[in-house]
């Protein structure tokens, strides 16, 4: 009987896991400047999610910031820039090669949750949808909230058309196995 009680309660807490499928997933950003913009991908390190009737009641999200890509530029000029926005200007991957979100509550369509990046942790409120097997969403963040100031009008006068918006967008789409 103790036996079985264990083995009922392990599955039970199972029930409300849901397995992340870190291949499937996607995360595409963009950037914005004066001028235009820049857009590449990210890719998952780890995730954990877990729900009840489709309904997330927690997760956390790790990304592996090694995998920071850009989809606009070739050659030369994508090097140039992963090199950019991979050092300490922007995300300093050598110092802080992940970044994470933490959920820490959520209702049908919204989690608020705490976004880490470059061990800074400011709290971040992102709308979804569930579709299929998925969820789909946009994650919007202040860049400058996180100590990547490079370009900004808000801290650096006379920038012209060098200026870099604050805000970075990053479409999602977390897909259960």
């Amino acid at each position: 009987m103790k036996k079985f009680i264990t083995v009922l309660a392990l599955l039970s807490l199972n029930a409300f896991s849901a397995d992340v499928d870190l291949a499937q997933s996607s995360f595409n950003w963009k950037g914005t400047k004066v001028t235009g913009e820049h857009v590449g991908g990210l890719k998952l390190k780890s995730a954990s999610l877990e729900v009840d009737k489709d309904l997330i009641k927690s997760g956390e999200f790790v990304i592996d910031m090694n995998t920071l890509s850009v989809t606009d530029l070739q050659g030369e000029w994508a090097d140039k820039f992963l090199g950019h926005i991979k050092n300490e200007d922007f995300f300093d991957v050598g110092k802080f090669p992940t970044s994470k979100l933490k959920i820490t509550s959520a209702t049908k369509d919204v989690v608020k949750g705490d976004l880490t990046i470059k061990g800074k942790t400011q709290p971040v409120s992102i709308k979804f949808k569930k579709e299929g097997k998925a969820y789909v969403g946009k994650l919007v963040f202040d860049r400058t909230k996180f100590d990547m100031v490079y370009g900004s009008g808000d801290f650096f006068k006379n920038l012209g058309d060098k200026m870099i918006h604050n805000d970075v967008a990053v479409d999602f789409k977390v897909v259960v196995k």
